[in-house]
């Protein structure tokens, strides 16, 4: 049994949507389709769920919102005018959603999660109705009907473990299921969403449930690639790289997956495929436990902005029993995760996402640390940029770090901060925002100037 996810794009249209029909008929052991919302069908374009988003806030703020619910509502009938479907389906969407709009809206984050998350399943459902009409033997599965159960934390969903029971009898059914991405229900009964690139995670989950053979991620590139194509021309393509190194890519800006969505399918030892709904027959990239390294040691390098360092400088840092537990704290207090946390002896830094501050919230940190932990000197500066280059094979090769800065040097690129984490498959630089783009271009040269298209 394979388990097939198809992003936005690859849903975006009835053109798209018969593509991914051709994909699932063409080969039988591809039993569990997973969808999600309608995404853009060109640059121009809005994507559903920004729709929806843009329903929900307006039905908030002003109790009404009609017409924003007739943009959604005609993306889906235009959708189903293509595939030659009946009236009757869009009727089904537009009293699904008229339902969910007089859902009590005293907690924002929970009516919000029930709106965005129609998105994908009233696409499953079209999609369902779509293959019945072709013949097929499919049928719409939700979440809460499958038992796929999750932390009750809107926008934020942890599966909880007994959901992989409850889905191991998913592997009974006789159908193509069709499973909307994205969303999964609480113990309650609540609906909640997961994090950004929830679809992704429900494959991921859907899989390790099933004990998928394969779980297959179709977008709408051949591969991953080595370095962002929108800032290196014609990167070279990854064919094989671990699990490791997908998470540590993805946690660095690859758009291809949220970074905590392999997990599911990592802890059951699952391969993944990455493949493009408009070339399925390309190879794609395989992403598996281990793999050999020897042609390069560096499988990739990605890089993600919008960072901040909060500085602190104190005589004896070192010496003071409980000072980074103190600092945290403070960090702790105010809800604030942290990234990375380079030290020396008399200072230390604290790298965290920059949108997290508020000017409130910057002032009351800044104080307390000066006032608790009565620090020589403490400041904040903004607009960093974590670079990273990612590669199994970087912990039993001599000379990646000097030759990532020696790179760096001839781009005129100053660091500001190097860190490499104790599994050694990442070496991370901080340097500022605008040096970014020369600093990708300039580390992939290094490390892939003379790769002829793919990399193992």
């Amino acid at each position: 049994m394979k388990v097939a996810k198809f992003g936005g794009t690859s849903v975006a249209s009835a053109e798209q949507i018969r593509k991914v029909a051709e994909i699932v008929v063409a080969d039988e052991q591809r039993k569990v389709v997973v969808v999600s919302a309608p995404g853009k069908r060109d640059k121009e374009d809005t994507k559903v769920t920004d729709l929806l988003i843009h329903l929900g806030e307006t039905h908030l703020r002003d109790g009404h919102a009609e017409k924003a619910l007739q943009a959604v509502i005609s993306r889906y009938a235009e959708i189903a005018q293509g595939l030659e479907l009946g009236e009757e389906i869009v009727q089904v969407i537009e009293t699904d959603l008229r339902a969910r709009l007089s859902f009590d809206t005293s907690h924002p984050g929970k009516f919000m999660d029930l709106i965005k998350a129609s998105g994908e399943d009233n696409n499953a459902k079209l999609i369902a109705n779509y293959f019945q009409s072709r013949g097929l033997q499919a049928v719409y599965v939700s979440p809460k009907e499958a038992g796929l159960l999750v932390s009750d934390e809107p926008g934020n969903a942890q599966v909880l473990p007994e959901a992989y029971d409850n889905l191991r009898e998913l592997r009974n059914r006789k159908e193509i299921i069709v499973f909307p991405g994205f969303f999964g229900f609480s113990k309650e009964g609540n609906l909640v969403t997961f994090p950004r690139g929830g679809s992704d995670i429900t494959g991921s989950i859907l899989a390790a449930g099933v004990q998928a053979e394969l779980y297959e991620n179709f977008t709408d590139v051949d591969s991953v690639f080595a370095a962002n194509p929108m800032v290196v021309s014609n990167p070279v393509k990854i064919r094989r790289m671990t699990y490791r190194e997908m998470r540590e890519l993805s946690y660095a800006g690859f758009s291809v997956f949220h970074d905590e969505a392999l997990i599911p399918a990592f802890r059951q030892s699952i391969p993944v495929c990455i493949k493009n709904t408009n070339n399925p027959e390309a190879r794609g990239t395989m992403i598996i436990a281990e793999r050999e390294y020897f042609m390069n040691p560096v499988i990739g390098i990605a890089a993600d902005k919008g960072f901040c360092t909060i500085y602190v400088r104190k005589y004896l840092m070192n010496r003071e029993v409980g000072f980074g537990r103190r600092l945290l704290q403070i960090l702790e207090d105010e809800g604030l995760s942290y990234e990375h946390i380079p030290s020396g002896i008399d200072d230390t830094s604290v790298i965290l996402r920059q949108n997290q501050l508020t000017d409130e919230i910057e002032h009351r940190i800044l104080t307390r640390i000066k006032e608790e932990l009565c620090v020589d000197d403490v400041f904040i500066e903004k607009d960093f940029a974590m670079v990273m280059i990612v590669g199994e094979g970087m912990h039993n090769t001599v000379g990646i770090s000097a030759r990532a800065t020696a790179a760096l040097a001839r781009a005129n690129v100053n660091i500001e901060m190097i860190n490499q984490g104790s599994s050694e498959v990442s070496l991370v630089f901080g340097i500022h925002e605008e040096d970014t783009d020369v600093a990708i271009r300039e580390l992939y040269e290094e490390f892939f100037g003379a790769a002829d298209g793919t990399v193992q």
